[in-house]
């Protein structure tokens, strides 16, 4: 007898079939997104991957009817489990060859390939050899065991919920506003805090004024940071002197550990420079030979 997860198998996957064939099909965005997609590079042409992207969708629209209404035949499982792998293969041909273009696997999703089109095909290919291997209608399996079956489903709608970037905007977007709103931004001094992430205090301190006059000498990103009585100190690495006689210099800068963006004025930074080697302090009026920086050209 077939278990409650086989039986429903044929159901779950003729939803996710059936909504990526219908989105292909039917949405103005198939034709818009096919240059997109790996498969435009493949055929070498947008028209002909937006006829291959639509061609799939009547496909998948086919086999989802096929997996409703005849579930116990091999047929529906055995050309999803094809299908599934055919996904696979163009997936691995696009991450190769474009792995900046999206996948079109639902014709919305403008993303990158990542592991989640990679999972979902393989739950289409699982899913189908699954289907094709077992014996079982999906409606037997609602009528005798629907609390189990509904709680099958739920789980598995929330599986295929996961994998699917293009719904991000459902349901991880809000759950991300959610989250900034209960615990607040990351960059942002809350209350209650003593102190804010380092990263920023660098924000901070790459929109103060010190920072445009110090600049000139900075020749790192941020390399070493500590607290010291309520001071945040962030340090860097620099250059001072002409050309010839350039030496390296520690640049120390000291900021209020508490302020944020959040905070109103601008903080009061501190600023002090170190020569590398031999640890004296070096006078400001010293740097006025610095190395000065060449602008890159811009492109076009």
């Amino acid at each position: 007898m077939p278990s409650l997860t086989t039986s429903l198998a044929p159901l779950v996957l003729a939803g996710l079939l059936g909504w990526t064939g219908a989105v292909k099909v039917f949405s103005r965005d198939t034709a818009r997104q096919a240059p997109k997609t790996a498969l435009a590079r493949m055929l070498r042409s947008s028209e002909r991957a937006t006829t291959m992207l639509r061609a799939t969708g009547a496909g998948e629209l086919l086999i989802a009817a096929g997996l409703l209404a005849s579930p116990a035949s091999p047929v529906p499982g055995a050309a999803a489990a094809v299908l599934g792998a055919g996904f696979l293969g163009y997936l691995g041909y696009g991450r190769a060859v474009a792995p900046e273009s999206s996948c079109g696997c639902s014709a919305s999703d403008d993303l990158p390939l990542t592991w989640r089109a990679f999972a979902r095909a393989a739950v289409v290919l699982i899913g189908g050899t699954t289907v094709a291997v077992t014996q079982g209608t999906w409606w037997s399996a609602l009528i005798d065991r629907p609390v189990g079956a509904f709680a099958f489903l739920a789980g598995a709608a929330a599986v295929l919920l996961a994998l699917s970037a293009d719904l991000d905007r459902w349901w991880l977007l809000p759950l991300r506003r959610t989250r900034l709103r209960v615990f607040g931004h990351p960059l942002l001094g809350t209350v209650g805090r003593d102190q804010v992430p380092v990263a920023a205090s660098v924000e901070l301190l790459e929109n103060s004024l010190a920072w445009q006059a110090a600049a000139p000498v900075v020749r790192s990103a941020l390399l070493d940071h500590w607290e010291d009585d309520g001071w945040r100190i962030l340090q860097y690495s620099g250059v001072y002197g002409d050309r010839a006689n350039a030496r390296p210099v520690v640049v120390v800068f000291a900021l209020d550990a508490t302020a944020g963006r959040d905070t109103g004025d601008d903080p009061i930074v501190r600023v002090s420079y170190v020569d590398a080697e031999s640890g004296e302090a070096v006078a400001v009026d010293e740097l006025n030979a610095v190395p000065s920086r060449r602008s890159l050209p811009m492109a076009g």
